[in-house]
């Protein structure tokens, strides 16, 4: 397991979520942070990275949203509002993670033993108004010519 750290200001998040982008092994990524620390806009810069023309909403109340990539779908899970396993498998979340898709999941504690074990994780951190840390942890390993120390922008 290995992680990347990446301390970024707010401007920066379309660099960050592209060289993120670079770094995932995985199609199931968790997003971890304070409520405000900016998970869902890292998600909809990630998403626009990814060529989609789609604006990344909170899925708080809806659980689940779909956006359309070029030849791909991103869903993004908030489970925020999830008090039980059950609520998880009443509206049908083994379905989306049995697919080939992307799958971005906040507030995957509520849910930990759905994750995959493939699962990449980021946290993000505040360190001011404006500025951020993001943690990348990846599961397998990576080619040998991505340095695992903080990218510069």
């Amino acid at each position: 397991m290995q992680t990347i750290a990446i301390t970024y200001e707010l401007e920066e998040l379309n660099s960050v979520a592209n060289k993120v982008l670079e770094y995932l092994n995985s199609k199931v990524i968790v997003i971890n942070g304070m409520m405000g620390a900016g998970k869902t806009t890292l998600i909809n810069a990630l998403i626009k990275a990814m060529n989609s023309e789609d604006v990344a909403t909170s899925p708080t109340f809806s659980i689940v949203n779909e956006y359309r990539l070029p030849n791909d779908r991103v869903y993004h899970f908030d489970f925020y509002r999830i008090e039980t396993i059950e609520e998880a498998y009443n509206f049908g979340v083994e379905d989306y993670l049995n697919t080939d898709n992307w799958i971005f999941i906040e507030w995957a504690e509520r849910v930990e033993e759905l994750v995959p074990l493939d699962a990449q994780k980021i946290d993000i951190e505040i360190l001011e108004d404006n500025k951020r840390t993001l943690k990348l942890t990846i599961n397998k390993s990576i080619t040998e010519d991505k340095a695992m120390t903080e990218p510069k922008f």
